[in-house]
This record gives structure tokens, sequence and C-alpha cells, in this order.
């Protein structure tokens, strides 16, 4: 058999049989795998505590015969326990490790492992608001899957013009030209730089708050 030692994050998991548990997880190597922890659940089993959503692993698999890699050993790297302390970040995050499983099964993108990581450390720090993170996920996402969101031209293919109103159509997800609009150069800003910087950096934008609902629209637009 086969030995492979890698980083993980866990996606998905469903308990299966008396002890055990399937698992869906991320690497960094090796894209996504299904693997199976044989007796995790018992109480005095060496896995537990090892493997654990919100959290990064470093685990040791056995490949064997059937389709599954057997999880021979675990060590937990980091458990973002911040997370569970705040009702809107645990949804947020729950949310992203479903949607990374959906995503990994057509695209096989190795950057999904980075792009979870980081999304679970900006949740974890309390001086991050989600929305933000949420803003930021759901653009990286969409650049990763190919259809990130143009945020240099308009509708007609004309520069976007830092004095100039637009409006968004959400099915297009291309900005119009619009007196009446709701976006600002401030919105173009804001949004051009969560899709090339981390949450972090995006938060020590001043005023973010104030248009931060109406960037969120065309974030969820571009990923969906």
């Amino acid at each position: 058999m086969k030995t492979l030692r890698t980083f993980a994050i866990v996606v998905h998991r469903t308990n299966y049989g008396e002890a055990d548990r399937i698992m869906s997880i991320i690497t960094p190597d090796n894209g996504k795998l299904n693997v199976i922890a044989r007796g995790v659940r018992k109480e005095k089993s060496k896995l537990a505590g090892g493997i654990e959503l919100l959290a990064e692993t470093e685990l040791t698999l056995y490949e064997g015969k059937g389709d599954l890699r057997i999880v021979t050993s675990a060590r937990l790297e980091k458990f973002y326990k911040n997370i569970l302390s705040d009702y809107d970040k645990l949804q947020l995050a729950y949310y992203v490790l479903k949607d990374i499983n959906r995503a990994s099964e057509v695209v096989p993108e190795p950057e999904f492992y980075e792009l979870t990581r980081q999304a679970l450390q900006a949740l974890n720090d309390e001086a991050i608001n989600y929305k933000i993170v949420s803003i930021w996920y759901r653009l990286q996402m969409a650049i990763l899957l190919g259809v990130g969101l143009n945020l240099s031209t308009d509708q007609e293919g004309d520069k976007l013009l830092a004095d100039e109103r637009y409006r968004f159509i959400p099915t297009e997800s291309v900005f119009v030209l619009d007196a009446r609009g709701e976006y600002t150069a401030n919105h173009i800003k804001l949004l051009r730089l969560a899709s090339a910087q981390g949450p972090k950096v995006v938060s020590h934008v001043e005023g973010i708050m104030d248009i931060i609902d109406a960037c969120m629209y065309v974030a969820v637009a571009a990923h969906e």
C-alpha cells in the first residue's frame, strides 16, 4: 500500500457504521480526497480530536484497494475556535466548506485548499467583519471557476470611470453607465481590492461598512 502524508481540511463528513467516519478532504497538493477514519468515533480512538471541522490537520493516509484512503494518523495543526462564538461567521464557514466540496467535484483546482484556509483564518479573526470575508471569498471563487467579475469595463466595453455612476445587471455580471446608478468609484475600488487582496487588507478600508451590502450583492451575483 502507498502512504501519503498531507495537510488537509475536512469539507464534508458522514458517520459510517458503528464508529467509522467517511470524509471529503481538501489537500494542498493532491486536491480533493475521500478518506475513511476507522473507529474515530470511539472514545479512546487515537484519531479522535485530531480530525475536526474548521481546522487544519496533518494526516497520514494509506491507499488500499478501494476508493477510500484509510486515515492511520491525525495531528491537529490549527483549530479555528473563534468561529464557534459568532453565529454569522459559523454559518459562513459551513457555507464555504459546502461550496468548496461542491466546486471541487466540478473543477479540481489546487488553489481550493489555500482559499479554504484563508477563509477560515479570516473568519477566526475577531477584528474582521464576516461580510468582508464573504465578499472576498465569493470573488475569489468566481476567479477560480473562470467567471471572475469584469471590473475594468462596462457593458459597452468602455473603461469604468471614477466620476461616473453605474448600475449592476446581476444576470450578466456587468456594470452599466447610469446617472442614477447605485455604484460609484468607491464600490469599484472595494471590489477590485477584494479581488486582489486578502480580507485583512480589505478590512482596513475606511467607510467600508457604508457600501458593503451593495458590494455583497455584486459578489453574490458573480459567484452564483
